[in-house]
C-alpha cells in the first residue's frame, strides 16, 4: 500500500511540475525584464535575486500571467518622478531586443501591458553604475559539490542563463529560433532533476544552444563531467575525427591496441553501436561552439576525452583497417588511476604539444611570425629599447619575399600586431572592423563604438610592403587571434589567409556567475567587417580553404606551409 500511495504521489507531483512550466517560463521573463530594466532592480537598490527566490516557490499551475505579473511587480515602485531615456545612438543593432512576448500577447491585459511598457521606457542607465560595477555581475550560491540545488536555486541559474540571451548576449538572433520552446522543457527538466549530475546536464544542454565557442569553457565547470563526457578512461591510441569517422594516429600503448587489431590509420566508425556521426550530434547538445569545424577540432584532442559513448574499460568498436576491411572488436580502455599508464600518457602529450610549439616555416626569402610567439622579441629588453628592437625586427621582414603570420593560436602579446605591426607597415587608418558594445541605454541593444581599432602614434610613417603575405588560421584561431587577423587582412590588401574555418568567436569574453558556483563565459561584442559581414559562428574571410586527407594526417603534414612555399616560387 505505501508503494502505491508513493507511486500516485509521485505522478501527481510530475504532472504538476509538467502543468507549472509555462508559468515559470512567463515568471521567468517576467522577473528578467524587471530585473534589467527596473530602476530599482537594475541599480541594485532591490535585490533581484531576493524578488525571485520570494516568489518562485508561490508559482502554481492555477496561475495565469497577469497574477505573475502583478506578483513580481505589486510592491515595486511604478511611479517614475524623472524623463524617461532618450538614447540618441544611429548604429544599434537592436534584432535581439524582441517584447512581443507582452505586447502581442492576447492573454495579458492592458493594464499589465502599459505597466511594462512604462518600466521599460523610464528604464536603468547602466552608465550610471559606481566604478568597478557591470551589468554582469552577479552573487555568487557555492553549493556543496555532491550536493543537488534547491528547486528554487536551479530555476534561478536557469532564469539568468535565460536573461544573458536576451539581454546580454549580442548573437542571440544567431540561435535556434525554438530555443524559448526548448528552454521550457528545460524548465520542466530542472525542477525535476534528481541529482546533481542531472542538473548539470540540463545546464550543458541550455548553454549548448548558445552555439558560442567562448562557451565551450563551461562544460570544465561541471562536478560531474567526467560521467556526463565519459571521460573516465582514456583510448590506448591518439586520433583525430574526419568527417564520420575516427582516424587512429598514433599507438600510445601498442600491446593494448595489437590486442584489438588497431593500427594506425584504421578509420574507427562505430562506437558501442553508435556510428560516429551519432556521436558527433549528441555532443553537439552538450557543448557549446560556433561550428562543426570547432567542434571537431575540440573532440579530436587526446587530453579532452568528450569522444566516448560511456564510462565502461571497454569499449565495442567497429573499424575500416588500411586494407579496406571491415572489423569489430572490444577494446580495453585506460585508467589513468594507473599511475605508470598515466605518466605515459602524459610523456607522450608533452612531446605532441612540444612538437607542435616547435614547428615553424624556416626558409631565406620568409619572415614568419607564430602569434603565440612574440613577446619572446622584447623579452629582457628595456622599455626605452624596444620600438628600436621591433623596428629592426620588422625592417628585416620587410626584406623578405613573404611574411606569414601564422594565427593558429591564441597572442601571446597583443601589442606585436595592434601597435608594432600597425606602426610600420599600415596606412594612418586601420579600419578593419565594426565593434559593437551593450547600449548601457537601452540594454538588450548594442551600440557601435568607434574602438581603438589603431593607435595613436604621433609622426607615423608607413613602409608600404609589396611582398606576399600569409594569414594561416584553423579552428584554434579564437577571439583576440581573429581580430588580429582581420586587421593583417586590412593592413595588407594583397594578403591571403588560409586554412580552415576559424572559431567564430570574436569580441570580448564576458563572465557570468550562476548559482551553484558555475561561470559561464561568452562572447559579449558583436563584431563585423567594415561591410556588415558576420564573423560570429562564420569565423573571419578565408580566401584557400585547406583541406587534409587521412595521409596527410599520418604524416603529421602543414598543408598550409607547403602551399605557402608552393606560391612564392
Amino acid at each position: 500500500m505505501r508503494k502505491i500511495t508513493f507511486i500516485l504521489f509521485f505522478f501527481l507531483f510530475q504532472q504538476l511540475v509538467f502543468a507549472q512550466k509555462d508559468q515559470y517560463y512567463h515568471f521567468i521573463k517576467t522577473w528578467n525584464f524587471v530585473k534589467y530594466y527596473h530602476p530599482d532592480l537594475a541599480s541594485g537598490r532591490i535585490n533581484a535575486d531576493s524578488l525571485f527566490l520570494a516568489n518562485v516557490e508561490k508559482i502554481n499551475s492555477g496561475q495565469n500571467i497577469n497574477e505573475i505579473i502583478r506578483q513580481l511587480t505589486g510592491n515595486l515602485n511604478t511611479k517614475f518622478s524623472g524623463s524617461p531615456i532618450i538614447d540618441t545612438q544611429k548604429d544599434i543593432l537592436s534584432e535581439n531586443q524582441n517584447f512581443d512576448w507582452f505586447q502581442k500577447n492576447k492573454k495579458i491585459d492592458a493594464e499589465n501591458k502599459i505597466l511594462l511598457n512604462i518600466i521599460y521606457k523610464n528604464r536603468f542607465d547602466y552608465g550610471l553604475l559606481e566604478n568597478g560595477k557591470s551589468v554582469s555581475d552577479e552573487k555568487k550560491y557555492p553549493f556543496p559539490k555532491e550536493e543537488n540545488l534547491p528547486p528554487g536555486y536551479r530555476l534561478l541559474a536557469l532564469a539568468k542563463i535565460q536573461g544573458i540571451v536576451d539581454y546580454l548576449f549580442p548573437h542571440k538572433y544567431l540561435m535556434d529560433k525554438n530555443f524559448d520552446s526548448f528552454y521550457t522543457n528545460l524548465l520542466e527538466e530542472a525542477v525535476k532533476s534528481p541529482s546533481r549530475k542531472d542538473f548539470e546536464i540540463i545546464l550543458a544542454k541550455a548553454v549548448s544552444k548558445f552555439e558560442d565557442s567562448h562557451a565551450l569553457s563551461f562544460y570544465r565547470q561541471l562536478n560531474y563531467k567526467s560521467e556526463i563526457f565519459n571521460g573516465s578512461y582514456f583510448a590506448p591510441f591518439d586520433f583525430q575525427i574526419v568527417d564520420d569517422y575516427i582516424l587512429v594516429t598514433h599507438l600510445i600503448f601498442p600491446e593494448i591496441c595489437s590486442k584489438a587489431q588497431i593500427k594506425v590509420g584504421d578509420r574507427i566508425t562505430v562506437i558501442n553501436g553508435k556510428n560516429i556521426s551519432d556521436v558527433i550530434k549528441e555532443k553537439r547538445e552538450l557543448l557549446s561552439v560556433s561550428n562543426t569545424e570547432k567542434l571537431l577540432y575540440v573532440l579530436s584532442k587526446y587530453e579532452n576525452n568528450l569522444i566516448w559513448t560511456d564510462n565502461l574499460p571497454q569499449k565495442s568498436l567497429k573499424f575500416q583497417s588500411t586494407k579496406d576491411k571491415n572489423h569489430s572488436v572490444k577494446i580495453d580502455m585506460v585508467d589513468i588511476r594507473d599511475q605508470a599508464k598515466y605518466a605515459v600518457i602524459m610523456d607522450y602529450l608533452k612531446e605532441k604539444i612540444q612538437k607542435k610549439e616547435n614547428r615553424k616555416l624556416i626558409h631565406h626569402d620568409i619572415a614568419y611570425f607564430k602569434i603565440n610567439q612574440t613577446l619572446q622579441f622584447i623579452d629582457n629588453i628595456a622599455d626605452d629599447k624596444i620600438d628600436a628592437v621591433m623596428d629592426s625586427i620588422l625592417n628585416d621582414a620587410s626584406q623578405k619575399k613573404a611574411i606569414v603570420f601564422d594565427m593558429r593560436a591564441y597572442p601571446d602579446w597583443g601589442g606585436f600586431v595592434y601597435h608594432y605591426i600597425y606602426k610600420y607597415f599600415s596606412p594612418a587608418e586601420n579600419y578593419f572592423g565594426k565593434y559593437y558594445k551593450p547600449n548601457l541605454k537601452n540594454i538588450g541593444t548594442y551600440v557601435y563604438k568607434d574602438y581603438d581599432y589603431f593607435p595613436s602614434i604621433p609622426g607615423k610613417t608607413t613602409h608600404q610592403y609589396k611582398g606576399k603575405v600569409f594569414i594561416l588560421v584553423n579552428p584554434e584561431s579564437q577571439s583576440a587571434s581573429e581580430w588580429y587577423s582581420m586587421a593583417l587582412q586590412k593592413i595588407f590588401p594583397q594578403s591571403l589567409t588560409i586554412g580552415q574555418q576559424t572559431a567564430g568567436a570574436d569580441g570580448d569574453l564576458v563572465k557570468v556567475n550562476l548559482p551553484g558556483g558555475y561561470l559561464l563565459e561568452f562572447t559579449g561584442n558583436g563584431i563585423f567587417y567594415p561591410d556588415n559581414s558576420q564573423t560570429q559562428q562564420t569565423g573571419i574571410r578565408i580566401n584557400e580553404l585547406i583541406k587534409y586527407k587521412d595521409q596527410d594526417i599520418l604524416e603529421n603534414r602543414d598543408l598550409e606551409f607547403e602551399r605557402v612555399l608552393n606560391l612564392i616560387k
